[in-house]
């Protein structure tokens, strides 16, 4: 009995595994087809034309037969030679289908393979856009309902794990948790080829860089994420090719790259060479455009 149960588990681990990579199979299956098909192909080529010729000799001879017939008065009639003709041509056709029907099969299969990768991985992206997109939603709903109950002040400083620290001067310091940001949050810094050792050039980079976005956005109508991250030379990501911006929509119609927030006055000031940017995207965008 268990080591029924283990061979069953196995089985369908098994199954589950193939299921997963069954696209990465398919395509392979497709490529290694595909050019196994133009191998076939050049293979039945080099013999077509002997093939060819065989066929035009059987021609050749019932055109012979027939003017031969019809001189000599013989019964050998044109619904006879027109059979003759047809039965010459069907061999033929057929010896070509032979030819070339292990070339036509395999290009087929490997098709279907092509074919089955595209549709199983367009099934797959869309599942996981709609399964993030109801995600994002509630997220931002749950946001929303804390703003509403605590203020937008409290909110953030919960959101990103906020500690207010009292300086010497009675004064208070409120100091963030750089790993409670958004997971679209990326840092401007000395490993972007845009940076700079000059904290008010990187400054008017980054402003610049807000304002071409916006005006991007305005002209276009929708921006993805990553496209900000080619702006800012930082590196994409899968998220970011599916969130973004889009004009008209519940959103905020605008880019925001968070420069203004608390935590970046001394960016502003010019005291700080870097910056944690943070972006207001209005979530994924694929069935926004």
């Amino acid at each position: 009995m268990q080591i029924s149960e283990n061979v069953t588990k196995k089985f369908g681990r098994t199954v589950l595994s193939f299921k997963k990579q069954s696209p990465h199979i398919f395509f392979g299956v497709g490529l290694v087809g595909s050019i196994a098909s133009t191998v076939l192909a050049c293979k039945a080529t080099l013999q077509l034309s002997d093939r060819l010729d065989e066929i035009k000799s059987n021609l050749q001879n019932v055109h012979e037969l027939h003017d031969l017939n019809n001189g000599n008065g013989s019964s050998y009639s044109d619904t006879q030679y027109k059979k003759d003709l047809s039965y010459v041509y069907l061999l033929g056709g057929m010896d070509l289908a032979k030819l070339y029907g292990p070339s036509i099969i395999v290009g087929a299969v490997s098709i279907s393979a092509l074919t089955g990768s595209h549709v199983q991985l367009t099934r797959r992206n869309t599942a996981l856009m709609a399964a993030y997109t109801i995600l994002h939603e509630a997220y931002s709903q749950y946001r929303q309902q804390v703003r509403e109950e605590l203020g937008d002040d409290k909110e953030l400083k919960i959101y990103r794990s906020a500690i207010e620290k009292k300086l010497g001067d009675g004064k208070e310091l409120s100091i963030s948790d750089p790993n409670r940001h958004s997971v679209y949050a990326v840092l401007f810094d000395e490993y972007s080829p845009n940076w700079e050792k000059d904290p008010e050039l990187n400054r008017l980079f980054i402003q610049c860089q807000q304002n071409y976005a916006n005006n991007l956005l305005r002209a276009k109508g929708h921006l993805f994420l990553n496209e900000v991250y080619d702006m800012l030379g930082v590196d994409r990501t899968s998220a970011g090719a599916v969130v973004g911006w889009v004009i008209g929509h519940e959103g905020d119609n605008f880019v925001d790259f968070g420069i203004f927030e608390r935590e970046s006055s001394r960016f502003v000031n010019g005291t700080e060479r870097s910056i944690l940017l943070d972006f207001n995207v209005d979530g994924v965008i694929y069935d926004k455009i």
